[in-house]
């Protein structure tokens, strides 16, 4: 049986789901299903000789137009991925079905679906009532109704799982997940790709990638900003903002434009010399920190003009793709910064080959 968690919401596992899908529901009218595999085959294939009818509504996919994030930053779903399908499921066709693909494992994306999976509930429950089921009933499902709960009730990640636990106590959303969450707490409730926060998650989703053998191929790559449609694209005015400007990092010796200030992944600085030396005796007062000199480099995004990365090597030198004058580093290891911190993957401009300029 189903848990109640709100009213018109309810958590489940994949029997839960087919019960109702099977025989229809005197309650629910809606089924979220998060699952490895979107299709209604998935049903028949973990119990053979259950048959559910589907009849499409439709399928959504990451580089769709509803989905066009519109601000030039990038999801790190691949583009040609399906974010979700919508389907009339069950007994007469009566349900509505949403599915996405998300597997339990903790290097999984969660966030780039909780926009659509936190809508889809909110209609449901509005429209009826919706059950949120994956296959066990215990990690994903309770991931997406955790975010809804702390969404919809502005709680922080602990107080919205608490919350759940009450409705259900063996819920359990894995590591990553969990990290994910406080993620989208931090970023306040909604999922920004143009935050630090998200940047960085980005980053290391395509980092584990690349750790898998996957290719690296241009679609994952952030847009080139020294291209005249990258430029006109992604600091174009706006109707409601005529004198926006960016910061653009330029090389020194050509003048193209490598990168925008919204191509650069911020870190939190180390602790300087300190981080390399620490069996050398400090000199001075090591309470002073207001003479540690700034980052000597910036870290940005990988942009589609890096060509060795997206030949595929693990490191190498960045190059100028006009006048190839060596920029920076790129090591998908990582690579440590003047500051102290450690940057993984890097992709490192060093200042004194770029100069700031504003367009």
């Amino acid at each position: 049986m189903p848990y109640r968690v709100r009213e018109n919401l309810f958590i489940g596992n994949i029997s839960d789901a087919a019960e109702i899908l099977q025989n229809g529901s005197a309650e629910i009218t809606h089924v979220l299903s998060v699952l490895s595999s979107p299709s209604i085959s998935f049903f028949t294939e973990w119990r053979s000789g259950l048959t559910i009818p589907a009849k499409e509504i439709k399928k959504v996919y990451v580089g769709g137009s509803e989905n066009d994030l519109g601000d030039g930053s990038k999801s790190s779903l691949s583009p040609d991925k399906l974010l979700y399908s919508l389907e009339y499921a069950g007994k007469d066709l009566k349900l509505v079905r949403m599915a996405v693909s998300i597997r339990d494992m903790e290097s999984e994306d969660l966030l780039d679906y909780l926009d659509v999976c936190l809508d889809f509930i909110d209609r449901s429950r509005k429209a009826g009532s919706v059950l949120v089921h994956c296959f066990a009933g215990v990690s994903r499902s309770a991931a997406i109704i955790t975010a809804y709960l702390m969404r919809t009730e502005q709680l922080s990640q602990e107080d919205a799982l608490e919350s759940l636990k009450e409705s259900c106590e063996f819920v359990c959303p894995n590591d990553g997940f969990v990290d994910q969450l406080k993620m989208f707490e931090e970023m306040g409730f909604k999922v920004n790709h143009a935050s630090p926060i998200y940047k960085r998650f980005r980053l290391k989703v395509l980092g584990d990638s690349y750790n898998r053998g996957e290719k690296i191929d241009s679609s994952k790559l952030g847009a080139d900003p020294g291209m005249p449609t990258g430029v006109s694209s992604e600091i174009s005015p706006s109707p409601n903002d005529e004198n926006r400007r960016t910061t653009a990092y330029r090389c020194k010796k050509c003048r193209r434009v490598v990168a925008l200030q919204e191509n650069v992944v911020d870190h939190i600085p180390g602790e300087g010399e300190t981080s390399f030396a620490w069996n050398k005796r400090r000199s001075g007062n090591p309470f002073n920190k207001s003479d540690e000199p700034e980052c000597s480099s910036l870290f940005v995004e990988p942009l589609r003009w890096m060509s060795a990365v997206e030949e595929g090597a693990l490191e190498g030198k960045l190059l100028c793709a006009h006048c190839e004058a060596r920029l920076g580093y790129f090591n998908w290891s990582g690579i440590q910064c003047s500051c102290g911190s450690w940057i993984t993957p890097a992709f490192q401009l060093h200042k004194s080959r770029v100069d700031i300029s504003s367009v």
